[in-house]
C-alpha cells in the first residue's frame, strides 16, 4: 500500500504509518526554530563600534606663558597658574550646542575623562603646544561640538582649596609685588564648537583629534595693547585693585578678603568677570557657579 509515496511494511497498521508522519513534523519543527533562533540572534548582535583617540588640552595662550601688561601698565609674570578641572566631557551635539542660550548640553554620545586634573598653565615658552590634560583612546568617531567641565577646589598641592591659584610678580616703574591669589568658587563650563585658526572635535576611525579648553586671562587684568575703552578693558578689573592691598611687597589675598576689601563695584566687576575666563579658543562658555 502506498499512501503520499510511503511504502507501507508488512504488519504496519495506518495509525502507525500516520503516528511516525507526525513525529517526522514535529522533529522537523524543532530544528527549524533553532535555526530561526540562531539567526535572530545574529541579526540582533551589536555591531563593532568604530573608535579613534580624543585628547583633551588646555591652553592659558601666551597672556600666561609669557606674561603681559594689564590696562593700567602693570608688567604682570606668572611663575605658576594653577587650575584645577573635573567632569571634562565632549560631546557630538544636535543640533549644535549655543552658549549663549539658559540650556544644558544635550547630546546622543559623550565620552567624559575620570578623575580631577591640577594645571599649571604658565607652563612652557611662546612655541609651546597646549598643556595635555587626559585622551580617550576608544571614543566613538563623529564630531565632538561641544565640551563641558568644571573647575573645583583642589584637595591638594599647592593651589589646595582653590579652583584657580596665581602665583606671579608684578611690576611697574620701581614697584614691585610677589602676587598670590586664590579663588575658591567653583564653575560648571559649557561650550559648544571650538572657534579659531582651525577645527577641532572631528574624529575619524583609528583617527586623532583634540578638544581644547583656554583660559583667558586678559579678561581679568585687562590688555595694556588695547585701548582703555575697549570692550575688554572697559570689563576687567585690572591690576591696580589688587596692588591697593600691597603689605610688605605681597599680595596675598583670596575671595574671602577681597569681598572685605574691595568696594563693593571693584568686588562684582571680579565676580562677574571670573564666569567669563574659559573659553573654547575664542568661543564662549557658558558658565555656572556652583
Amino acid at each position: 500500500m502506498h499512501i503520499g509515496g510511503y511504502c507501507e511494511k508488512p504488519g504496519m497498521t495506518l495509525f502507525t504509518l500516520l503516528a511516525g508522519v507526525v513525529f517526522l513534523l514535529i522533529a522537523g519543527c524543532g530544528s527549524a526554530d533553532e535555526i530561526e533562533i540562531d539567526d535572530i540572534s545574529a541579526d540582533q548582535s551589536v555591531e563593532a563600534v568604530e573608535t579613534g583617540t580624543l585628547e583633551f588640552r588646555a591652553n592659558g595662550e601666551d597672556f600666561v606663558r609669557n606674561g603681559f601688561v594689564s590696562k593700567d601698565g602693570w608688567h604682570i609674570t606668572f611663575n605658576h597658574l594653577y587650575i584645577t578641572l573635573t567632569d571634562i566631557t565632549a560631546w557630538q551635539s544636535d543640533p549644535p550646542y549655543d552658549s549663549h542660550s539658559d540650556e544644558e548640553i544635550i547630546g546622543e554620545v559623550s565620552v567624559a575623562l575620570d578623575g580631577v586634573y591640577t594645571i599649571d598653565l604658565a607652563q612652557g615658552d611662546e612655541n609651546a603646544d597646549p598643556l595635555s590634560v587626559g585622551r580617550i583612546d576608544s571614543a566613538p568617531v563623529g564630531h565632538y561640538n561641544a565640551l563641558s567641565w568644571r573647575m573645583i577646589k583642589a584637595s591638594e598641592g599647592p593651589s589646595e582649596g582653590y579652583s584657580i591659584y596665581i602665583d606671579a610678580q608684578a611690576e611697574k616703574g620701581n614697584q614691585s609685588y610677589n602676587v598670590y591669589i586664590g579663588i575658591e568658587q567653583e564653575y560648571l563650563y559649557q561650550a559648544g564648537e571650538y572657534i579659531g585658526d582651525e577645527r577641532k572635535g572631528i574624529l575619524a576611525q583609528e583617527g586623532i583629534t583634540d578638544l581644547e579648553m583656554t583660559f583667558h586671562f586678559d579678561h581679568l587684568f585687562g590688555d595694556g595693547e588695547l585701548a582703555l575703552d575697549s570692550g575688554l578693558n572697559q570689563l576687567a578689573p585690572g591690576f591696580q585693585p589688587f596692588a591697593g592691598l600691597m603689605a610688605e611687597g605681597t599680595v596675598d589675598v583670596d575671595l574671602s578678603i577681597l569681598q572685605e576689601t574691595l568696594d563693593n563695584h571693584e568686588y562684582k566687576k571680579l565676580i562677574d568677570i571670573l564666569t567669563t575666563l574659559g573659553h573654547v579658543g575664542e568661543g564662549h562658555c557658558r558658565c555656572e557657579v556652583l
